[in-house]
């Protein structure tokens, strides 16, 4: 490594830890995306501005940039798990069939007639106008499924809707890398002047099964990598090299091309992406792929966002301001009008319709990649056209969350807790159940100046000095019809698991109840209750094998208690029918989650790798608490 290399190196690194920390600062105080936070960062510390990152500097720094691009596409591609999109095949299909087609029509088509207006592209021949709306188009398809996948988890999302979302926000990232080869393609042959003839698109399939082949090669060199038993840290090191080399490959083919007189190209995403997709779904590597990606990923964001940054020029930043507001818009026209088509095509409920278009605002890391590509190889006018893509993808991860949001609840598939609002300083109380115990509590609890309800189906009884509330049937609906009156707790002792955790559950997601406690009949509903915040009560019989787990495994007892606050154990219910019949060692499962047992029929079942998944199977995980929550939206909601 020469002095100079090392002295940029070195001064972009701590460039990008400032960076990430200001991001982090702004995405805490004022909700600023993190992305977003990394890229304007950048900006300030490019040339344009403060001058710490010099415009000589970033053509040695163009390596990290591949790095990154190489670990982008290999995390589409671990995205992509076929088994698990089967039951919403079809309006997966249809949608991103219809937001592929009707973005890049639409948005290519609107940039060629204003394109007069934009400065770079004043003057140029129509050829060129049509080559270069081309790739805004493109790039317009993409998505970000990181986003998606973080809304989702916030809002406890399930449901049709966010399953076809998440599937199409998948899909179309992986279609895009393909998108982009064939358009780019075409681009530079248009703008080198180069006639559009059979030998081109000879060619151009040609780039594209070789760097299919290439891919499908590399899944193999990964998965020998993955085989080894080599440290966890040492792997993601020789990951990181193997996405690099894709570049490295590129680059020495196009060289040896070029010798011979020709114009001969890998394409690298495509390859990467490819390689990724192969360990994902034909492989028993999966998790560990997926793990050192997800545990590398975010420092390569840092390091590329804050790249991209510094590679923009704040000037033309302000003066594509108005172009990429106009662009923005016909973007999102273009997403509702593919939605429209989409949900008509897959003869989907109309109600998603004027929605549909919501979940794929968002854009991140492969739209920025190929906007970054683009500047690379056109540079004379390649940097206003990454800026004015930046500059709309900012406005994308700026409103692109919150509408997704919005859409969440209004098909009403989100599963938050609602905001607590306190009617009265006087503490209320509602009991479900009448019986001896719930009669002796409503009476100590009033004793104290409480004010307590009883929600009962018995028609008849002698209660005078307690309120009772008739009900006929312990379900959400006819909960609702009840004047609770917004009690500060609820207390659950209808003997029935299920119906209590239905009316806690349309609690939480309704008033909000801070303080919830059920007795526990049956060890099933034991996390559920927990995970939207219900104290449970065991049953006096567990406490005679609680005390001898004690003694005879204290630190195992802690864990399955809670009192390790960094584990926690869950059972979880497989409902998803995706995930029937997949055998257990093809599941994608968090690196600090194992599966401790499986109950099938009331049965423990011995598993093994080849055990199948069956629906109502019920499997008791230990793990972080956040990544068995994310465990269990998957295994539970459809």
């Amino acid at each position: 490594m020469d002095i100079a290399l090392f002295k940029y190196l070195t001064g972009f690194f701590v460039v990008s830890i400032a960076a990430f920390q200001i991001a982090k600062f702004l995405q805490r105080k004022i909700h600023f995306p993190l992305i977003t936070g990394l890229i304007l960062t950048g900006i300030l510390a490019g040339s344009s501005f403060l001058g710490f990152i010099p415009d000589y500097a970033l053509p040695k720094l163009n390596f990290l940039n591949e790095i990154a691009l190489a670990i982008i596409a290999f995390s589409a591609g671990a995205e992509l798990h076929l088994e698990e999109l089967r039951s919403r095949l079809k309006s997966i299909k249809w949608m991103s069939m219809a937001q592929l087609l009707v973005t890049f029509v639409v948005s290519s088509a609107f940039v060629y007639f204003i394109s007069g207006h934009i400065p770079f592209m004043v003057g140029v021949n129509t050829n060129v106008r049509i080559a270069i709306a081309m790739l805004f188009g493109t790039i317009f398809v993409a998505r970000s499924p990181s986003s998606a996948i973080a809304i989702i988890n916030e809002m406890r999302a399930r449901g049709p809707f966010v399953k076809t979302a998440m599937g199409v926000t998948v899909v179309i990232d992986v279609l895009v890398i393909i998108l982009f080869a064939i358009t780019f393609a075409i681009v530079k042959t248009i703008i080198d002047g180069e006639p559009l003839n059979l030998s081109f698109l000879m060619v151009l399939v040609l780039e594209i099964l070789l760097s299919v082949a290439i891919g499908y090669v590399y899944g193999k060199i990964l998965q020998s990598l993955l085989r080894t038993n080599l440290p966890f840290n040492l792997k993601a090191l020789f990951i990181i090299f193997i996405g690099y080399s894709i570049y490295l490959l590129n680059h020495w083919v196009s060289y040896q091309a070029e010798l011979a007189g020709h114009h001969f190209e890998l394409e690298a995403l495509l390859i990467a992406i490819i390689a990724s997709f192969y360990i994902t779904n034909y492989t028993t590597y999966n998790h560990e792929f997926e793990q050192i990606i997800t545990r590398i990923s975010p420092y390569i964001y840092i390091i590329f966002f804050t790249l991209t940054g510094d590679s923009l020029s704040l000037q033309i930043l302000m003066n594509v301001v108005e172009i990429a507001l106009i662009l923005f818009g016909v973007r999102l026209l273009s997403l509702i009008l593919g939605g429209f088509i989409g949900t008509w095509a897959a003869k989907d409920d109309f109600k998603y319709a004027k929605i549909s278009w919501m979940p794929y605002v968002t854009q991140a890391g492969v739209a920025i990649g190929l906007a970054t590509m683009v500047s690379e190889t056109f540079p004379s006018w390649g940097h206003e056209f990454e800026t004015i893509i930046i500059a709309i993808i900012v406005l994308n991860q700026i409103i692109g969350p919150p509408v997704f949001k919005w859409a969440i609840k209004y098909v009403g598939e989100a599963h938050q807790k609602q905001d607590f609002q306190p009617t009265s300083p006087q503490h209320k109380a509602v009991i479900f159940s009448l019986d001896s115990i719930s009669l002796a509590l409503a009476r100590l609890l009033k004793q104290n100046d409480w004010i307590v309800k009883i929600v009962t189906t018995q028609k008849e009884h002698n209660v005078r000095d307690i309120e009772i509330l008739q009900v006929y049937g312990y379900n959400k609906e006819n909960i609702a019809k009840l004047d609770l009156g917004n009690p500060d707790t609820v207390v659950l002792l209808y003997p029935d698991d299920e119906k209590n955790y239905e009316i806690a559950e349309w609690l939480y997601e309704t008033i909000g109840s801070p303080n919830m406690i059920t007795r526990l009949e049956s060890g099933a509903f034991a996390q559920k209750f927990r995970e939207i915040g219900v104290k449970v009560i065991e049953p006096t019989a567990a406490m005679v094998n609680l005390l001898d787990h004690m003694v005879r495994a204290p630190e195992a007892t802690n864990i399955l208690l809670g009192f390790d606050e960094n584990q926690d154990t869950v059972d979880v219910e497989v409902r998803n029918p995706d995930l029937v019949g997949l055998r257990i060692r093809d599941l994608h499962l968090p690196q600090d989650v194992i599966i401790l047992s499986l109950k099938r029929r009331g049965n423990t079942v011995i598993t093994h790798g080849y055990t199948q998944l069956r629906l109502g199977d019920i499997l008791t995980f230990v793990g972080s608490k956040e990544s068995l929550e994310q465990v269990r939206l998957r295994f539970e909601f459809a």
